[in-house]
């Protein structure tokens, strides 16, 4: 690292997290900056960053802020060179974190699929009644099948 530091709004546009959250993470203990400049402003490294980026990728997995704490303190001391035995409890607990986050990702993938299901019912439905003038008379401009392939007309 150069030891460059950034204010909040460098940060924040990073990050894609608004100063509010920042402010918050900092509050709740997560992200702490690593500096105050001599008028007070906040001040930030890569590492603050990385540690932000780390909870803004949990967040939508449904982690909470103690999770998120967890996993935090557990890769801190991994990267602070922890003992043998203490590196394999540590790592275990990033295990966990790693295997939730999986089951999280599939479940979301669940999710989507269903929603872009749904979109695609809806595309065809509203294609299906744009061949369809007033009145449920054929349209002038449809010509063959109003429905789309793969789909019925109820």
């Amino acid at each position: 690292m150069d030891g460059k530091h950034m204010q909040i709004g460098e940060v924040a546009a990073r990050t894609e997290l608004s100063l509010r959250t920042i402010r918050h993470y900092e509050e709740t203990g997560l992200v702490v900056p690593s500096a105050r400049s001599q008028g007070g402003f906040r001040l930030y490294t890569e590492n603050d960053v990385a540690r932000l980026m780390v909870v803004r990728r949990m967040k939508p997995l449904g982690f909470s802020l103690d999770q998120m704490r967890d996993l935090l303190d557990a890769t801190d001391r991994l990267d602070a060179g922890a003992d043998a035995e203490e590196r394999e409890a540590l790592l275990e607990r990033v295990r966990g974190y790693q295997q939730a986050a999986a089951e999280q990702v599939e479940k979301l993938r669940v999710q989507l699929a269903r929603a872009e299901d749904f979109e695609g019912t809806l595309r065809a439905r509203l294609a299906e009644d744009g061949l369809t003038a007033p009145g449920g008379q054929p349209s002038p401009l449809a010509t063959g099948s109003a429905t789309s392939p793969g789909t019925t007309r109820t």
